[in-house]
């Protein structure tokens, strides 16, 4: 039988769970803006907002579905507090730090001005208090105390933002400081931001809540966050504020609809309810236009392939990772998929190997490929089950 004949069956059994689920694949590579995406459904131009840079993105699949100077650096203001709670969240999470833990208040984080937590000099606050200060009130005075614990300095702790930054692919950006206080070389993008943004809630899923909370008292002082769409839309969830002279007024929010969460960006406006009102005007045509399906788990089993030469004959091969696709809205059942097999498994195979493709279409247009990896290893197997496979092997090859 010929490697072609072999392979069909196994392409319509994937087609029949195609079928079955109404589902498919996106591949886990470089964004790229929904207007490069051509089908035959009509969707209108993303609207022109009133600020210096902006940014939509699916935070399921990674998505850009709207963006203008995304990549412009600019002045990030309080919005650099997202890394700072980030690299907090990362030291709780490897368990360097506890929510529990008190940290000592030192003059200089007592004295950073700007919005402020109002904690005082040589008291000791919990780390948990310190986060909720530096996401809800934005207190540059808790994120000083927290970059000084986890660093020794807020300068260190800077150091750290940077290597975080770099490791999380935000190849715009420098930090200078905890706060987002003014400084030449302090810096960032709407773009990187959304990646920070997307990070912080796949990351640390159970931190993520405070970020909707509205109010946060302390020192007697009740602050309300500052993100107005917390108020105004139900779906939206997060994530903050920022505002200096010279960044103007920010706001990076999300937004979560059923199975479909947005991430929006908008750098540089005029006032905070410009900044609340573009905004929304993101999420909403997002949430109209587009939607975001999960295609598979990590590990789900798509199909067995024969391995030669191992000590056993199949290996399964599935995903490696979550898969998400981002589609026009109501097209989610237009997609279709082509499985492609490498022709020659030779044990051993070591699990996460790439062995395969998935390629997805909509309207005959590929939106995205996904590698087919095995799921387990298969060793070699014994001398003479090595030599039969090798003989098997030859006349399959001579025939086909």
């Amino acid at each position: 039988m010929s490697l072609k004949a072999r392979l069909l069956p196994l392409r319509r059994r994937f087609s029949a769970l195609m079928a079955a689920s109404g589902i498919a694949l996106f591949a886990g590579v470089a964004a790229t803006p929904a207007h490069a995406i051509e089908t035959d459904t009509l969707i209108p131009a993303a609207p022109q907002l009133a600020a210096s840079s902006w940014i939509l993105m699916d935070a399921n699949s990674g998505r850009i579905l709207v963006e203008h100077n995304a990549d412009k650096r600019l002045p990030p203001a309080s919005l650099t507090k997202m890394m700072t709670a980030y690299l907090v969240e990362s030291e709780m999470d490897d368990g360097k730090l506890s929510p529990d833990e008190k940290v000592r208040i030192s003059v200089n984080a007592w004295k950073t001005g700007g919005s402020r937590m109002f904690i005082r000099e040589g008291t000791s606050v919990t780390v948990d208090d310190l986060l909720h200060g530096v996401i809800i009130q934005s207190g540059n005075d808790a994120s000083v105390a927290l970059a000084e614990r986890i660093g020794g300095s807020e300068g260190s702790f800077a150091d750290l933002m940077n290597q975080h930054a770099k490791r999380l692919g935000m190849k715009n950006t420098h930090y200078m400081n905890a706060t987002g206080l003014p400084h030449a070389e302090h810096y960032s993008t709407a773009h990187d931001l959304a990646i920070l943004a997307r990070r912080i809630i796949k990351d640390y899923p159970d931190h993520y809540e405070i970020y909707s909370q509205k109010y946060f008292t302390w020192n007697g002082i009740k602050q309300p966050n500052r993100n107005k769409l917390l108020w105004r839309d139900k779906d939206v969830d997060g994530l903050k504020t920022g505002h200096t002279e010279e960044a103007g007024y920010c706001l990076v929010a999300s937004a979560r609809k059923e199975d479909t969460r947005l991430i929006s960006v908008v750098m540089g406006t005029k006032s905070e309810e410009a900044r609340a009102q573009e905004s929304q005007k993101l999420l909403t045509y997002g949430f109209r236009y587009f939607e975001s399906k999960k295609l598979y788990d990590k590990g789900a089993v798509l199909n067995q392939a024969r391995v030669w030469g191992g000590e056993k004959d199949q290996v399964r091969l599935g995903m490696a990772q979550d898969v998400f696709l981002t589609v026009p809205s109501g097209q989610a059942d237009k997609l279709t998929a082509r499985l492609d097999l490498k022709d020659t498994i030779k044990a051993p195979v070591q699990a996460g190997e790439q062995y395969g493709t998935l390629q997805i279409k909509l309207d005959d247009k590929v939106l995205a490929e996904e590698s087919l990896v095995a799921l387990e290893p298969v060793e070699q197997g014994g001398l003479f089950k090595r030599l039969w496979d090798a003989l098997m092997l030859f006349f399959h090859g001579l025939f086909n």
